[in-house]
This record gives structure tokens, C-alpha cells and sequence, in this order.
């Protein structure tokens, strides 16, 4: 069997998969990848009776893909305790929805956040040392990681989040933690956080003293544990009838889910190819269109965990497609939906359906609507022009489209509310952060006023090695 490899996209080598989850951002600079992963293929393609139970098929790919880097316990021991929740499958209109908010903090990151927490954990058990997990989210990120690394003995954690930028659940969600995390709140936007979230790295005294990680999409240990999902999703569909390849629909700001789920493409898994859909920071959606990356100033919107205007994971998409933009078109299409549009969609979906969605999954169908009855007047393609137009799904043979459902609606209750005149429901582990009072650290958008107030986890970590 292949042996999987790992390789920066700038062609750093990890020893190993924890060195490349302990470090999170690779030596020069690149984002860490999957190599010459084994085939999944005949696990994804399996007949099964009814939908698998989540925990025992993500042990059994994980134990195919990693299977000689297994952590103490093994990767079944792993799973069970990084996934206790599970994905579900519904029915939405014309598409299928893949919930992923059954989570801790309701939001699909809960998958990525849960496993690294649990893998870093193990492995600090067994080899000693203390680690600071640094990370900036745009919503829903901070959340997940700081419920999943809270009251871990051996980890602190250090979130940046942009002030006035996110919604009053997801900041509750950050800040009323404590113990052992920390939230900063930067006076900027989300890119501003990620600038000095990477300038922190960049500073390899600073990175190598306080013995700095990542928790964002810059980590692979959070885009494995996302490609299960994806690879979850066939067995299931399969054993509800569903026997096409589906095409998944990623509503996408920072662009990791969808790179999570072109690893599951990379590694065996069918599918009819991917949907990219953004709010107007439509970056991606542009290059598939003109070939041109051109990242610019992330734009306020109601679908705020989506605000992203350089996204990080770009290098490694990019990477997938050895930088071809042609080869990545014929993969990914892009689609951008405006503010008025995601209101629509939220407002219709209820109406039409009795289904409540937050504005993140809203931009997710409003995009497969959109690739299913495409306007007449508008061109079809999403390739470079001189690729040619492609042929845009419409007719009784399109593949199943299965969107997305990132978060649950009631994290963003007062949107929701706004656009469908009805509040969602809230979780009950939703509305206990919404009764506790929050504590945060406020910062300007100053990298080196971020170095400055991380030096202090230095003298912790400096008698210890990982």
C-alpha cells in the first residue's frame, strides 16, 4: 500500500503528520499538504445497509491515509473521542443538505477543530512540552477551537477576532470561556487578524519560544478531519438510493472546506465536482473566471464568517492544480451571490420549505439555484475565456447537489430574523453562551503589539521541546 508523504506547498518535508499539526504552518512559509495518499475508493463506494456511523468510518479512512503515523490508542480511539456528533443528510428544496452544526458551538468547523484538539492532546500526553494555539477567525472558527481546546492542561489558546465584525452569539461564544483562552479583539477586518496571525508565525524567534501553533485552515490537522465528511457523504447517499456522484455546493470565505474536500476528491472519492459559492468577496469566483488572482480588502456582509479577501488556503488549492487554472476550472466552479440575493434565499427556503438557514448555507443554495436554472442572459462559464464556455447543469441528468449547511441558523439569530421576520430556534448550548458575560483583550491591527503581548507565553514554553 502507498505511503502517505508530507510536503509544504512550497516543498518543505514533515517527518511525520504531527509534526506537521504541531507546527501548523510549515518552515518556509508554505502550507503543509497530503502526498501520494492511498485510494479510498472501495471505502467510499462500499454498499452499505443504511448511512455509517460517522466515528467508525472516519477510524477506518484515517487508519487507510495515516495509517502508519497511528497516535497511542489508535486512530479509533481518536475518533470516538474527537466525534461524538455526526453529520446529517436532508432534503432542501430541489438539493440535498449536509448539515455539519451538530457540533459543541453549532458550525461545521467543530469536525476540524474537535480532532486537532484531540490528536494535540494525545500527543503532548506522550511526549511532553506545552504548546500556544494562535489563530484568527472571521465567526465561527474561534468558537470551535476555543470550546475544543478549553481546559486542555497542556495548550493555551490565543484567538484574534475583528471588533464589531462578527455576530453577538458567535463573540459570546469567544469570549466567555477563559481559563486557558484568550480572545484579542482587533480594531480591523478578518484580514487584519490573519495579517498578524502570519507575522507572528513569520517571526521564528518569537514562533519557536512561545512554541506557536495554528488552529486555523493553515493547520492540516483541521482540512483531514473536514475531508471525512465529504467521504461520509457517499456511503450515506448510496444507502439512501442516491447512486450518482454528487456535485457539493462549499459556501467558502477562506476557502479550507473546499480544499478539504478536493483532498476527498484526491483521494478516490466520486464526484461530479465542486460549486465554490462567496458572498461578494468573490476573489476565487474571478480567477476561475479571468485566470488572474487578484486578492483585495474583504468587504462587511451578512454572511460575515465568509469575509475574506486574501484567502489563506488559495496556496493550496493552487497547489492541487500545479498552478493551473484551466485544470482547477474543470474542477471548481465559482459563484457569488450579493447580500439582497442571500436575504431572498433565506426568507424563500422558509416559506417554500419550512426550512431555516443561516446566511452562510443561504449564499450555498442561492448558488445551486443559481448553476441549476442559470439566467439566460448571463454566460454560462466559469473557465478562463479561452477555455470555452462548459455545459452548466439544467436537465434530468444533473448529478445530486448537495449544499453545505455550515452553521446553525440561530447563531446568527438577528439575521435570520431580519430576512425571514421569524427568530430561529436557539440550541440550549447556544443560549447558555448568550447568558454569560464575555472578557477580551483589545488590540490595534499592530503585528508587533501582537509579539509584544505573546512574548509572555515564552518563559512558559522555553524548558520544554515538542
Amino acid at each position: 500500500m502507498r505511503r502517505s508523504t508530507i510536503i509544504s506547498s512550497r516543498g518543505a518535508r514533515a517527518s511525520d503528520i504531527f509534526e506537521a499539526f504541531i507546527r501548523g504552518a510549515a518552515p518556509d512559509g508554505g502550507l503543509y499538504m497530503l502526498r501520494d495518499t492511498p485510494s479510498v475508493a472501495d471505502i467510499v463506494t462500499r454498499t452499505y445497509e443504511r448511512a455509517p456511523e460517522f466515528a467508525h468510518f472516519a477510524a477506518e479512512i484515517l487508519d487507510r491515509v495515516l495509517g502508519e503515523w497511528a497516535p497511542s490508542g489508535g486512530w479509533g480511539e481518536i475518533a470516538r473521542r474527537a466525534f461524538p456528533f455526526a453529520p446529517h443528510i436532508r432534503q432542501a428544496g430541489g438539493h440535498l443538505l449536509l448539515e455539519l452544526f451538530h457540533g459543541p458551538t453549532c458550525a461545521f468547523k467543530d469536525f476540524g477543530a474537535s480532532f486537532l484538539a484531540t490528536v494535540l492532546e494525545s500527543e503532548l500526553d506522550r511526549r511532553g512540552g506545552r504548546l500556544v494555539v494562535l489563530t484568527a477567525t472571521s465567526g465561527d472558527t474561534g468558537g470551535a477551537v476555543g470550546a475544543a481546546f478549553h481546559g486542555l492542561k497542556n495548550i493555551d489558546v490565543v484567538i484574534l477576532y475583528p471588533s464589531g465584525r462578527i455576530s453577538t452569539l458567535q463573540e459570546k461564544q469567544l469570549t466567555t470561556l477563559g481559563d486557558n483562552v484568550t480572545a484579542i479583539q482587533v480594531e480591523g477586518t478578518f484580514d487584519d487578524c490573519q495579517r498578524m496571525v502570519k507575522d507572528a508565525f513569520a517571526d521564528e524567534a518569537l514562533s519557536r519560544s512561545a512554541k506557536l501553533t495554528s488552529a486555523n485552515s493553515i493547520n492540516l490537522g483541521r482540512l483531514v478531519p473536514q475531508s471525512l465528511y465529504y467521504l461520509w457523504t457517499l456511503p450515506a447517499l448510496r444507502a439512501s438510493g442516491v447512486d450518482a456522484p454528487p456535485r457539493f455546493c462549499v459556501p467558502s470565505g477562506n476557502f479550507g472546506n473546499l480544499t478539504a474536500g478536493v483532498m476527498a476528491a484526491e483521494a478516490g472519492m466520486p464526484t461530479a465536482g465542486f460549486l465554490a459559492a462567496t458572498n461578494s468577496n468573490d476573489v476565487v469566483p474571478d480567477y476561475l473566471r479571468s485566470g488572474e488572482y487578484c486578492p483585495r480588502p474583504s468587504i462587511a456582509t451578512i454572511s460575515n464568517a465568509m469575509d475574506v479577501g486574501r484567502p489563506s488556503n488559495f496556496e493550496r488549492l493552487s497547489d492541487l492544480f500545479d498552478g493551473d487554472v484551466r485544470r482547477m476550472a474543470e474542477r471548481i466552479c465559482g459563484e457569488s451571490v450579493d447580500e439582497e440575493t442571500t436575504r431572498e434565499t433565506m426568507r424563500r427556503y422558509r416559506e417554500d420549505y419550512g426550512l431555516t438557514v443561516c446566511p452562510h448555507t443561504a449564499v450555498g443554495l442561492a448558488a445551486a439555484d443559481r448553476r441549476a436554472h442559470p439566467p439566460r442572459d448571463r454566460h454560462p462559464s466559469r473557465r478562463p475565456e479561452s477555455e470555452g464556455a462548459e455545459t452548466v447543469p439544467g436537465g434530468a441528468d444533473d448529478p445530486p447537489s448537495v449544499v453545505l449547511a455550515t452553521a446553525h441558523p440561530g447563531k446568527f439569530s438577528e439575521v435570520v430574523r431580519e430576512a425571514t421576520g421569524a427568530p430561529p430556534q436557539i440550541p440550549e448550548r447556544l443560549r447558555r453562551a448568550l447568558g454569560l458575560e464575555g472578557e477580551s483583550v483589545r488590540m490595534a491591527s499592530d503585528s508587533e503589539a501582537l509579539a509584544r503581548w505573546l512574548r509572555r507565553f515564552s518563559d512558559l514554553s522555553s524548558d520544554h521541546s515538542t
